[in-house]
């Protein structure tokens, strides 16, 4: 008997020491080796990380107005392993955020930890519905911190300044092309709940605070701008053109002070905007410039000393047939000087001085202008134009590109190849950004002028300066572009719509003009551009009539905002010069 005792209680002890040895392993087991995957379960379950988003830059323009800023709002989620009552939280939900309650519960269905419910929730809607979650006793449901986009000035500038999409990422415009410097620097913090939902302050975690975006400063002048977009919808209610562009620029500089095209939309109602709507023509457009094109063959053909400014041509008297093919001016001219070849626009004659350079060297001239390659401008999208080489010319391409035919250039080329003219015979890059600073005002990065090439001598500049203050007198094309006290330069540019099937549309134009002031010392180039504008009487239809009198009251305006002095009394065109115009070609 005491024998079995003894082994009945050494089987007991033994029995518990196995039992204490696997508690043991397991404990050992749990704790050593499955403690970082049971760790990262809990953390899971209780810690999660929360993104802290940076706030996006503000994009400002020359005088520091705001342009586009962020207003402060909320993202309401939820966490579904946290919900404690669905049924009285979807009420509840559905009346604060304005979302159907089937959409909701099919939201929070489940459990998953992050869930978005609704995002730009006004702060004093989120203020209100913390309060209701609170005193129901309503767990589950968390609020972020966010902003969302505003744009002042609505529809104002909609193609220079682009919007963001609901990451917060630049969509088209400066939003997008700056990008980089706008979006900053997202931060985040780790953060742990109790069973009941609630965040453990003591307890947080890892953190690292955003960087905010920078701000970008814009070349636009915000006042210029308003004058411009005036003044394009008052031509878009007088002609109803298809689609129009109006650019401001500074020649020395490159600096785009204004820039607007229609159709437009409005920035903060994006979601409505038709694709038409959103193009930005002024640098994806192409077109027929017409005879504003002059200017490149009378520069070359100046510059390569084939001819002086008042060296005659003779222009055939009206028609001359070269090629095979007719070649007609609006009037029967006899012996042109070069000079009258721009102020009269003489097709005969721009064509002749076209060939005294020859196919390759005016090729030269053309791309030296920056025709056949983007600007550089900081703004996406941007299209290079179509300029075809020589060999691919036929035998009367020599006389039609002069007359700016059979090549496609953006309106932005054509305003920097006038800038040229008015800078000394300078290419300059154009921008329409000025400089990037922190919200404090430290400057990061500063955007300075950049000379491509001198592309004609500053003598070839100023004698076909000279030559385009004819254009604007009771001698030329464009008398109603004067404006009183002061010089100006300009041609006029009327060409017929190229049919996208082949050929020309017939009586639909695109007219224009293009110009600077003063003439001696230019502050600002312009130019505007109408395609199909509808005037009371065909023969109206000219770049002259249309496009020149916009110019001159935007120029106008423009010169009392800058403060320029009249220098002499340069009035308007008389009736005469009025009545020479409606003779006028397609130019």
């Amino acid at each position: 008997m005491k024998w079995n005792s003894r082994i009945r209680c050494a089987l007991v002890c033994l029995a518990f020491t196995a039992l204490f040895s696997a508690f043991s392993f397991r404990l050992v087991y749990l704790q050593m080796i499955k403690h970082d995957e049971y760790a990262g379960l809990a953390a899971e379950k209780h810690v999660y990380k929360q993104a802290i988003y940076a706030e996006r830059g503000s994009i400002l323009d020359a005088n520091n107005e705001v342009l586009a800023h962020n207003t402060p709002v909320e993202t309401v989620v939820a966490d579904a392993t946290h919900l404690n009552n669905r049924e009285s939280l979807i009420p509840l939900l559905r009346d604060a955020l304005e979302i159907p309650a089937g959409e909701l519960s099919e939201k929070l269905e489940g459990d998953r930890r992050y869930i978005v419910l609704k995002r730009e929730v006004p702060e004093s809607v989120a203020v209100a519905l913390k309060e209701r979650l609170r005193t129901q006793n309503l767990r589950g449901i968390y609020f972020e911190r966010d902003s969302t986009r505003i744009y002042p000035n609505g529809s104002m500038l909609c193609h220079v300044i682009g919007f963001t999409d609901f990451e917060h990422r630049g969509i088209q415009g400066v939003e997008s092309s700056m990008e980089e410097y706008l979006h900053g620097q997202d931060g985040y913090r780790y953060i742990e709940h109790n069973r009941a939902g609630q965040e453990i302050v003591i307890y947080r975690g890892q953190e690292r605070t955003p960087r905010n975006g920078y701000q970008v400063h814009l070349t636009i002048d915000l006042n210029l701008q308003n004058i411009v977009e005036n003044e394009i919808d008052a031509a878009m209610r007088e002609y109803t053109p298809q689609k129009a562009t109006i650019i401001l620029m500074r020649p020395q500089t490159g600096e785009i002070l204004a820039m607007a095209n229609r159709p437009h939309f409005d920035l903060n109602q994006r979601s409505e905007a038709k694709p038409e709507q959103m193009k930005n023509r002024a640098i994806i457009d192409m077109m027929e410039p017409g005879s504003t094109f002059k200017i490149v063959c009378a520069a070359a053909a100046l510059n390569e000393h084939k001819v002086r400014p008042d060296t005659t041509i003779f222009c055939e008297n009206g028609l001359w047939n070269f090629g095979g093919r007719p070649l007609h001016d609006h009037k029967a001219y006899a012996d042109l000087s070069v000079r009258d070849i721009l102020v009269k626009s003489s097709n005969i004659g721009a064509a002749k001085l076209a060939i005294s350079v020859g196919d390759q060297k005016f090729y030269e001239y053309i791309r030296r202008f920056g025709f056949g390659e983007r600007t550089g401008i900081e703004l996406p999208g941007e299209i290079g134009g179509v300029i075809r080489p020589p060999q691919s010319w036929s035998k009367i391409s020599i006389t039609r590109i002069p007359m700016g035919h059979e090549v496609g250039v953006t309106p932005l080329q054509m305003t920097s190849a006038m800038a040229t003219i008015a800078n000394g015979g300078k290419l300059v890059t154009p921008r329409i950004v000025r400089s990037i600073t922190t919200e404090d005002g430290k400057t990061v990065s500063t955007f300075s002028p950049v000379v491509l090439r001198q592309v004609i001598s500053p003598e070839t500049a100023a004698q076909i300066g000279n030559a385009l203050r004819g254009v604007v007198s009771d001698r030329g094309t464009a008398a109603a572009a004067a404006v009183p006290g002061f010089t100006i330069s300009g041609k006029t540019g009327t060409a017929q719509k190229v049919d996208p099937k082949g050929g020309y549309e017939r009586g639909k134009y695109v007219v224009s003009f293009s110009g600077y002031l003063p003439s001696e010392h230019p502050e600002f180039v312009g130019l505007v551009v109408l395609d199909d504008a509808h005037t009371t009487k065909p023969e109206l239809n000219y770049g002259g009539l249309v496009a020149g009198p916009i110019f001159s009251r935007i120029a106008e305006k423009a010169a009392r905002y800058l403060d320029l002095e009249p220098h002499e009394e340069v009035g308007k065109p008389s009736v005469a010069g009025r009545v020479a115009l409606t003779n006028a070609s397609r130019r």
